[in-house]
């Protein structure tokens, strides 16, 4: 089964700094019906204006991604970590028993966009960490987080795999999914096609109860997505 949720339908703020929509309930967005999708929690596609962001605020036992798509992110934490996020790459905050921390636009003159994800973890009270990294933009499926780190990748306290899917123009790619998990597909750039069912930019797709999935790229442009194996 594929249940689309197309860009349009989700929860939007403007604060005139921050404009983001939501996958999923967030903030003042409540929607009873899209709470998330097992573990996988919050979907934010955010826009911060030159030289804004959020100020220090803290987090509790969770799994936080950043995925910045264009710009780039100024983040300070309690932990002593101080870094800047360049577009395309993915950072992992594991909250554990408290973190603070600050993101800001790195730029005084350029937008920035970037994803924030939340995933709950299934193990909690565990001591804060950070893990940042730029995985390439090879064609076909990139581990980029996962239980045990696989392939290099960013360790998450949840049995939960994050996919890179780039896909070239005119190409496909059939990948095995588990029928008794949950798989979620947010599209960040193009069009994609997921057994006929057409994504774009900011759409996503919960698919349940299927063996299988064919990722179609009939378009002229490279496409770009995120895969989420959830439990």
């Amino acid at each position: 089964m594929i249940t689309l949720r197309h860009a349009h339908e989700r929860g939007h703020a403007n604060f005139g700094w921050l404009d983001s929509k939501h996958s999923f309930s967030f903030g003042s967005y409540y929607d009873a019906a899209h709470m998330g999708i097992s573990a996988l929690r919050v979907i934010n596609d955010d826009k911060v204006s030159p030289g804004a962001g959020f100020t220090p605020h803290g987090h509790k036992n969770m799994e936080i991604i950043s995925y910045v798509l264009e710009g780039a992110i100024a983040h300070k934490d309690s932990e002593g970590n101080v870094a800047v996020l360049p577009a395309g790459e993915f950072q992992l905050m594991s909250a554990g028993t408290g973190i603070s921390h600050s993101e800001f636009n790195a730029s005084k003159t350029d937008d920035l966009k970037f994803l924030q994800i939340w995933i709950q973890p299934n193990v909690i009270g565990t001591k804060p960490e950070y893990q940042q990294k730029h995985f390439g933009q090879a064609l076909g499926l990139t581990t980029i987080a996962s239980a045990d780190g696989k392939e290099g990748s960013l360790r998450l306290k949840q049995d939960a795999t994050l996919s890179q899917l780039i896909l070239a123009a005119q190409s496909q790619l059939t990948i095995e999914v588990s029928p008794s998990r949950h798989t979620y597909v947010h599209q960040v750039q193009g069009e994609l096609s997921i057994n006929h069912h057409k994504l774009n930019a900011g759409d996503g797709a919960h698919i349940s109860e299927v063996q299988s999935i064919t990722l179609n790229n009939v378009s002229d442009q490279q496409v770009t997505a995120l895969i989420f194996d959830l439990p």
